[in-house]
C-alpha cells in the first residue's frame, strides 16, 4: 500500500504549498482521493500515469478540494482516453461538472459515471476481488464523507517444500491456494495448513477529510493500519473548530487512539502557523505512531 501526497493544506494554494488531493495505491488499484486545485500538475509532477487513475473519491464540494476535477477530466479527454471513470461525490457533484462540460461544448470521448452520495450512514460504495471501499460520515459545514478502504483477504501461499514433499500434483495448485484440502498422488487426503502459509494481511486506508472531532466515526475505522485526519488548528485555536467544523491535531490524535489504528497521518493544515512540527508534537502527545503530510510525500506501508 502506498500513499503519495499531492496536496495537504486548507484554504486557497499557494506558491509551494497545495489542497488536498492524494493517490492512494493497494492492491493494483490506484484511487485519487480529493481534485484540488492544480492536482493534474502535481501529478504530472510526481510522474504518476493518468490513465491508472479509474476512480476518483471526492469528499466534499469545497473549492480546496475539488476546483482541480474539471480540468483533469477535460485533460483526460485531450490525451485520447478511452477507459472508463468513475466519479464519486456528494450530490451535486454530476451537475458542477457537467454543466461546464456542456457550456464549454467539450464532452468527455470516454465514459464518465458519476455516484452520487447522500446517505448519512456508512455504506460500501465500491467492491471487486481485491477491495472494498466505505463512507465514512463526517460532520463538516456540508454534507462531506471520508473514505475506507480496504484489501479483501488474499489466497494462501504455497509451501513448494511440503507441497512436493506431499506428492500433489500440480493442477492442485490453484485449490491450495484457495484454501482447500487436496488429494495427493497416491490417493491421500491432505490438509491444506500443512502445506500451505496464510495470506499477507490485508492492508487498510482511512481518509478522514475535513470534519468536526466526531467520535461516532471510531468504530467505522477500527484497527485500521493508517489513518489520515485533519488537524487544521492547533489545540491554542481549539475555540474554532466548532464555527468551522474542521479539527486540532489532538482531537486527531484522540481518534487515533480510541480506534487503536496503526499510523496517522495529519493534514489540511491551516496556513497561519509556520512549520508543521508542532502539529506533530502536539498529536504525539496523546498518540505515539504520528506522520506528517507533506506535499510530495511518499508513505510506502507495505
Amino acid at each position: 500500500m502506498k500513499l503519495t501526497i499531492l496536496g495537504c493544506y486548507s484554504a486557497t494554494p499557494r506558491a509551494l504549498t497545495n489542497t488536498t488531493s492524494q493517490v492512494l495505491e493497494i492492491n493494483n488499484h490506484m484511487f485519487l482521493i480529493d481534485c484540488g486545485e492544480g492536482t493534474q500538475v502535481q501529478l504530472r509532477k510526481h510522474k504518476i500515469k493518468f490513465s491508472r487513475i479509474k476512480r476518483i473519491f471526492i469528499s466534499h464540494l469545497h473549492g480546496d478540494h475539488f476546483f482541480g476535477l474539471v480540468g483533469l477530466v477535460s485533460t483526460f479527454r485531450l490525451l485520447g482516453r478511452d477507459t472508463d471513470l468513475h466519479i464519486y461525490g456528494p450530490k451535486g457533484i454530476k451537475e458542477v461538472v457537467t454543466l461546464q462540460m456542456k457550456l464549454a461544448d467539450s464532452w468527455t470521448n470516454y465514459n464518465l459515471y458519476f455516484h452520487e452520495l447522500t446517505s448519512t450512514e456508512s455504506e460500501l460504495i465500491f467492491e471487486d476481488d481485491k477491495v472494498e471501499v466505505y463512507t465514512i460520515p463526517l460532520e463538516h459545514r456540508v454534507y462531506t464523507n471520508g473514505y475506507l478502504f480496504k484489501e479483501k483477504e488474499g489466497e494462501r501461499k504455497l509451501n513448494i517444500a511440503a507441497v512436493e514433499k506431499a506428492n500433489i500434483d500440480i493442477s492442485y495448485y490453484r485449490k491450495l491456494k484457495q484454501g482447500f484440502d487436496v488429494q495427493n498422488e497416491k490417493g491421500e487426503l491432505i490438509k491444506n495448513n500443512l502445506v500451505t502459509k496464510p495470506a499477507n494481511k490485508p492492508s487498510s486506508y482511512a481518509f478522514c477529510s475535513d470534519t468536526v472531532y466526531r467520535e461516532d466515526i471510531v468504530p467505522i475505522i477500527k484497527n485500521v493500519d493508517v489513518l489520515y485526519h485533519e488537524s487544521t488548528f492547533l489545540d491554542k485555536h481549539a475555540h474554532l473548530t466548532q464555527k468551522t467544523k474542521h479539527s486540532t491535531a489532538k482531537e486527531a490524535a484522540i481518534i487515533a487512539k480510541k480506534a487503536g489504528v496503526g499510523k496517522l497521518v495529519l493534514g489540511h493544515y491551516s496556513t497561519r502557523y509556520d512549520g508543521l512540527n508542532q502539529f506533530k508534537e502536539e498529536a504525539e502527545m496523546v498518540f505515539d505512531n504520528v506522520e506528517l503530510a507533506e506535499d510530495g510525500k511518499v508513505f510506502d506501508f507495505t
